[in-house]
């Protein structure tokens, strides 16, 4: 089962992939999909955030079934649930391939589901640590979209 503990981390560097690389293009749907923090969304700000996500995604693999490492895994597949959820929305609302939807789909919501049930059940983590690992993932898009509007209004 050492494959779980670094599902996380692949499924994100296959996200960027789709993200930045091929097809690519989510900068220029990003900033279609929220016009009003356009100017916060940089390649800089982008390439820091996702590599320390990777980052953080290969820290959580490298703690594998710990009591550490197994919060730390459910914090960031949580990150990786909302962040599909985003991404699906953000298709929805805009009628537009959103890049990222693919891998959020196919590889964030199955790896996420399958390893808060595989460690719950197993008794890895508790019902208190898988809630507030979800709680705290869940939180990330309400904090990304705050620090971007608050980004936005500092650069205008």
């Amino acid at each position: 089962m050492r494959w779980l503990a670094w599902a996380p981390f692949g499924a994100a560097a296959l996200h960027v992939f789709e993200e930045f690389a091929w097809p690519g293009g989510f900068l220029d749907w990003y900033r279609i999909y929220r016009p009003e923090i356009a100017n916060s969304l940089t390649p800089r700000f982008m390439f820091w955030i996702n590599a320390i996500f990777l980052a953080a995604c290969a820290g959580a693999g490298q703690q594998g079934f710990s009591e550490y490492g197994v919060a730390f895994w459910l914090t960031m597949a949580s990150i990786e649930l909302g962040n599909a959820g985003y991404h699906v929305l953000g298709t929805i609302r805009t009628k537009r391939y959103s890049p990222g939807v693919v891998t959020g789909v196919l590889l964030y919501v199955p790896i996420s589901l399958y390893g808060y049930w595989f460690f719950v059940t197993r008794g890895l983590a508790s019902h208190g640590t898988a809630v507030l690992a979800l709680a705290l993932g869940l939180l990330y898009p309400v904090w990304s979209l705050w620090n971007h509007r608050r980004r936005a209004a500092k650069a205008a």
